[in-house]
């Protein structure tokens, strides 16, 4: 299958997904959400496949929604003559047909499981793309949080609140603070953390033992699990969840904070952003993934969207 913004491909039982946008950290813009949906469908169509990887090239799973530009990519369905359209954000963001999150929750519908591998930065809308996917395995100095707690958005899938407790999902949610893979882990937001150099190796072992049980026997157990959080309101907590974020995207703050990175550009708005933090982009050298841990997928992955 050909996309403009990921790679597919399928070996042996196993079919990967991989976001490539590699030279923009796989940063979401149209038509990845799309592509992510209709890559999940035709594994799930696909009788030989049982498992899903997905992954991101270059150095980071996905470093969130492309908001540089003046936001090009997404200004004709959030404006009107320049300007928020709040009817136009409240049906983007809830209308399955255009939302990303319903996007995204193609990899909770899958009746394949889907494995999440996560290496580099995965902030933002790249968190909560990930935490979508059954099993979450990442390397240990991977960055996973939600700069957006600070600034410009509201958590989207909501997954952040289901796979944490609620003493520490307060704390990252008032925060915005990253954690590392290994933090994830302990935290048990994802499921475990791993040198960089065993990453796809262990990944790769964990969808090949899935793949030998009986695919109704994934599908039943997967259901049964989801099937409980649904009824704890996940999808109420998704229906808010971007309505809530495309106000926060237009407070006074946020206006000015978005004319800061138009006028300046992205780097000079996460500075003013995450500056007084020390962290994502403004941390020390130690407190970030270490750029040279790097995937490669077959045929370079230097596509671009």
């Amino acid at each position: 299958m050909k996309f403009e913004t990921m790679l597919y491909e399928v070996d042996d039982a196993i079919a990967t997904i991989t976001l490539n946008r590699p030279n923009h950290l796989n940063t979401i813009v149209p038509p990845m959400p799309d592509e992510l949906e209709s890559a999940v469908i035709a594994a799930n169509r696909d009788p030989g496949v049982r498992v899903i990887v997905l992954r991101g090239a270059g150095r980071a799973f996905c470093a969130g929604f492309d908001f540089g530009g003046n936001l090009e990519h997404w200004g004709n369905g959030l404006q009107t003559e320049g300007r928020w359209d709040p009817g136009k954000d409240m049906v983007g963001v809830t209308n399955p047909a255009w939302a990303p999150v319903p996007k995204f929750m193609s990899l909770w519908r899958s009746s394949k499981p889907v494995i999440a591998q996560v290496h580099g930065w995965c902030v933002g809308g790249g968190s909560d793309m990930a935490l979508c996917a059954d099993l979450v395995i990442a390397s240990e100095d991977a960055r996973i949080g939600t700069p957006y707690s600070r600034m410009w958005g509201c958590y989207l899938t909501g997954m952040w609140i289901y796979r944490l407790g609620l003493t520490k999902v307060k704390e990252v949610a008032l925060t915005g603070r990253p954690l590392s893979g290994k933090q994830a882990a302990e935290a048990s937001l994802i499921n475990r953390a791993v040198p960089f150099d065993r990453l796809e190796a262990e990944v790769r072992a964990e969808a090949e033992a899935l793949a030998q049980e009986p695919p109704a026997q994934l599908a039943a157990m997967k259901l049964i699990v989801n099937q409980a959080f649904e009824n704890m309101g996940l999808a109420s907590t998704q229906t808010l969840g971007p309505i809530l974020d495309g106000y926060m995207r237009n407070i006074p703050e946020a206006e000015q904070w978005i004319r800061l990175a138009a006028e300046e550009g992205v780097g000079a708005a996460v500075a003013q952003r995450d500056g007084p933090f020390g962290d994502y982009s403004q941390g020390a050298r130690e407190d970030k993934p270490d750029p040279n841990n790097v995937i490669t997928p077959r045929g370079g992955g230097k596509k671009e969207g």
